[in-house]
């Protein structure tokens, strides 16, 4: 069977969603949901493809924001809950937000006090972030719980804390864990702060709960949510993965456009892990390419290198069973969570196109980025 992502209707470079596999996944939150009595929401930190949010909206219970035009996004596509953090907000902020989001978390109770007043004249629900201070994240760039982490109210800073007038509690440390870092943090958090659930009505646990990666014990999951539940039936409980919900659910397409030699074959594809996969070089990791194995492990081994002027825009090594050819295309496995939103245009280099890959085996262009768009991000 020819590979889809082999369609030439599909741009080179294009990310490509697989709507069967979203839906997928939505379908093992829905689940989750049903049958532990929490409510999950969509980072859209991780996962902001709005053409896909018809979908979304028909499992998940709303969408969480990280700033105003992600509440406003969220608004707009999902509707439902929209809810709302940030490590500190602007006046101008809040003033967007209150008509905006449902729940707001601060991080801070001099956030908090500041804008006190104009929130509880409004229909916000507001909460605040604690430190759980403890760590599952594997990669401190993403712990939040890592020590002089800029995020939330640590324990000893709450004993004397005034909480009237809050009505929620937001927790957030993991980064793609499994179920048993979300056990352990729910007893770490409870040990900490559960003193004071009696004064809340609302738990955030926030993302990396990583739930639709194969492997992972969703039973267990359940079991850890209801028990929780069950302790303090009175508290409404909400989780809000990004990478669980787009996990594994489409590639980022590329070919080759040259092929040179220093030390290794370097295989120039015409887009860039820096402006496209930053996270490739940020975190750092090696993605998947689709029919590759590891370096020296198949016949022709290559390191692909981005099409922009940073010496370090190249990707590490893999090999093919075949000598790879300009114009081949090469697949990028999983890059539409936490790829494609942080995005850049830098040097210019052609900005990859956004695609849905439709249950029915149709490939639908819903993107294809212009030199305007490069321009007026600019001035």
């Amino acid at each position: 069977m020819t590979d889809p992502m082999l369609n030439p209707a599909i741009p080179s470079p294009c990310y490509v969603c697989e709507e069967a596999k979203l839906e997928a996944n939505l379908q093992l939150m829905q689940r989750v949901q049903q049958e532990s009595g929490v409510e999950i929401i969509l980072a859209l930190k991780g996962f902001s493809m709005w053409s896909t949010f018809d979908l979304v909206k028909q499992y998940l219970q709303g969408s969480t924001a990280s700033a105003v035009w992600e509440a406003r996004l969220g608004k707009e596509e999902i509707g439902k809950q929209v809810h709302a953090f940030s490590p500190a907000y602007k006046p101008a902020d809040i003033d967007q937000l209150v008509d905006l989001v449902d729940h707001i978390s601060f991080n801070s109770f001099g956030q908090w006090n500041r804008y006190k007043s104009q929130i509880l004249a409004s229909n916000v629900s507001p909460g605040i972030r604690l430190n759980a201070q403890h760590r599952e994240a594997e990669t401190e760039l993403y712990d939040p719980s890592a020590p002089g982490s800029r995020f939330g109210i640590l324990a000893k800073d709450l004993k004397d804390a005034d909480l009237s007038g809050l009505e929620g509690f937001h927790i957030h440390n993991l980064c793609e864990c499994d179920s048993f870092a979300t056990e352990r943090t729910i007893l770490a958090v409870e040990e900490k702060f559960g003193q004071y659930f009696g004064q809340i009505k609302w738990i955030n646990f926030g993302g990396g709960h990583l739930m639709t990666k194969e492997g992972y014990d969703v039973e267990h999951l359940i079991r850890t949510l209801k028990a929780f539940k069950a302790r303090h039936p009175h508290l409404n409980v909400i989780l809000e993965p990004g990478s669980a919900v787009a996990w594994q659910t489409g590639p980022l397409i590329c070919e080759v456009i040259d092929i040179v030699e220093n030390r290794d074959k370097i295989a120039i594809v015409d887009m860039s892990a820096t402006a496209h996969m930053p996270d490739v070089l940020e975190m750092p990791y090696r993605p998947e390419v689709r029919g590759a194995g590891k370096a020296n492990e198949k016949a022709f081994t290559y390191r692909f290198g981005g099409n922009s002027c940073l010496t370090g825009d190249a990707i590490d090594l893999y090999s093919f069973d075949h000598e790879l050819q300009i114009g081949e295309r090469i697949i990028f496995e999983d890059m539409i969570h936490y790829t494609m939103v942080k995005t850049t245009f830098f040097n210019g280099v052609e900005h990859p196109s956004i695609g849905i890959l439709r249950k029915n085996g149709e490939f639908e262009l819903v993107r294809k980025f212009e030199y305007e768009d490069f321009k007026n991000k600019l001035s």
